[in-house]
């Protein structure tokens, strides 16, 4: 007789209350979001980064294979689309936040606000503010439209390290010539200039919305 049968036969006799219970487990989505509940909203963010007027305003994310551990970080630059990879061995908030300070240091001017989604490898977000003098946002639960740059830059990044893919054995001159060639490709939007161009020189583009 299967376990379904015997609960059923209980609740029919009324015995329901005596069988062992299992724990109910919180969801993801309610997990992620008391974690972050004290974290600054997407809502929050100055109207600057919205318009895409200035450069500095960057999204952030993490992209993982279908087993295994490791992780690439990801993070574009919102008016220019430029690009910044890097890579945690084992996707703990720990081992992220010192990824990004590693990569990101040298641009530390040119850094105002990331805004992430809610993962957990993105808990450390008060000391990157520290670090990096910046502001840091969270996207809504479920609502990866709030970060588009980001969502397409990580479909554009699966060409180069696809799900099946070993991401412990990814080293950073593969992550290197990824993003040279994500900020060396002409993009419609900046009248295809390359993300590089215009980070490098933002004055001289009108963006197509």
């Amino acid at each position: 007789m299967s376990h379904t049968t015997v609960y059923r036969y209980a609740r029919e006799l009324g015995l329901h209350s005596h069988l062992r219970q299992p724990k109910r487990r919180r969801g993801y989505g309610q997990r992620r979001t008391g974690r972050f509940a004290d974290r600054k909203p997407i809502q929050a963010r100055p109207p600057e980064v919205a318009e895409r007027s200035r450069i500095g305003d960057w999204e952030g994310d993490s992209v993982r294979p279908a087993r295994g551990t490791g992780a690439v970080i990801t993070l574009v630059e919102r008016r220019s689309g430029v690009v910044r990879l890097t890579w945690s061995p084992d996707g703990t908030a720990d081992a992220v936040s010192q990824a990004i300070e590693c990569r990101m240091d040298r641009l530390a001017d040119y850094i105002h606000t990331i805004t992430f989604d809610r993962g957990s490898e993105f808990a450390e977000d008060r000391r990157l503010e520290k670090s990096l003098k910046a502001a840091i946002y969270f996207a809504d639960p479920h609502s990866p439209w709030q970060r588009g740059c980001n969502e397409n830059l990580n479909g554009l990044l699966r060409q180069y390290f696809p799900r099946s893919r070993d991401f412990s054995t990814i080293t950073m001159e593969e992550l290197q010539a990824a993003e040279d060639r994500l900020n060396d490709r002409p993009r419609k939007r900046l009248g295809y200039l390359t993300p590089s161009e215009v980070f490098f020189n933002p004055n001289h583009i009108a963006l197509q919305r």
